[in-house]
């Protein structure tokens, strides 16, 4: 794939996720939809969403309920469109969305794979492609960014780390929609910083390319760490996204 086919695929998936099309990101104008179910979209993305702000740098592409519509708008004409992804603008967003019950929750940035930079990365431990009957012992507390319990049917492919044997760092791809499979990383303390996130990241993001779907990596802004993993992995910045959710499920994850 070239960069400018991954992107698009990229363009297509945020389409379906957002209730628009693939076009509307690339406008230098802001867009509202009203947020509506698709089979196509991401499994864990539960539509409708009140509220969700997604901008490929272009504009914002908000899909939203039909009560919040006006206020979302409002919101996203009265600020620039990197503002909008900040505070202290995100408060007025709250202030608006209070009203409704909701307020600010997800907040993240996606990357996708650069063709031009993405190669497969050494480290000084054995790497081994793993599949479901390879990696179906590893769902524990300590791999949960690469394996997923609550959606084991979805992890397809994994790159693990090891030392004597040992497994010291996972890459896990989850098919999560039919073109774009997500990748997490974890590694164990003591051997981070050695270049085995990178190495598994990478060869795994090699893997997917291989299948004819695009990887894609997720990470908060503030994990610098990830970041770091996702650049040095051949991955680029791509898309910003912001989720709204209500006061009790908000409450429910500060617990």
């Amino acid at each position: 794939m070239t960069n400018d086919e991954i992107l698009k695929i990229a363009l297509q998936q945020s389409a379906y996720d957002c209730n628009c099309n693939p076009q509307d990101f690339l406008s230098s104008k802001n867009k509202i939809v009203l947020s509506k179910p698709n089979d196509k979209a991401r499994v864990y993305v539960p539509l409708p969403l009140e509220c969700d702000l997604v901008s490929y740098g272009n504009n914002i592409v908000a899909q939203v309920s039909s009560r919040l519509k006006k206020p979302v708008a409002e919101y996203i004409a009265q600020f620039p469109l990197e503002h909008c992804f900040e505070t202290p603008n995100i408060h007025v967003l709250d202030e608006k969305l209070a009203k409704f019950g909701y307020k600010t929750c997800f907040m993240a940035e996606y990357f996708l794979p650069d063709i031009t930079q993405l190669q497969a990365i050494e480290c000084a431990y054995e790497l081994r492609v793993l599949y479901p009957e390879d990696f179906s012992k590893f769902y524990k507390p300590k791999w949960a960014n690469a394996l997923c319990k609550d959606r084991k049917e979805l992890d397809v492919l994994a790159v693990g780390a090891f030392d004597k044997g040992k497994l010291i760092g996972l890459a896990g791809a989850s098919k999560d929609c039919e073109m774009m499979y997500q990748i997490g990383v974890d590694v164990l303390p003591a051997y981070r910083r050695n270049g085995v996130a990178s190495a598994v990241t990478s060869r795994l993001a090699l893997k997917i390319l291989n299948l004819g779907k695009v990887p894609f990596y997720c990470a908060a802004w503030s994990n610098i760490k990830s970041v770091r993993n996702a650049i040095k992995s051949g991955f680029r910045p791509a898309w910003v996204e912001l989720t709204a959710r209500s006061f009790e499920f908000v409450e429910k994850m500060n617990r």
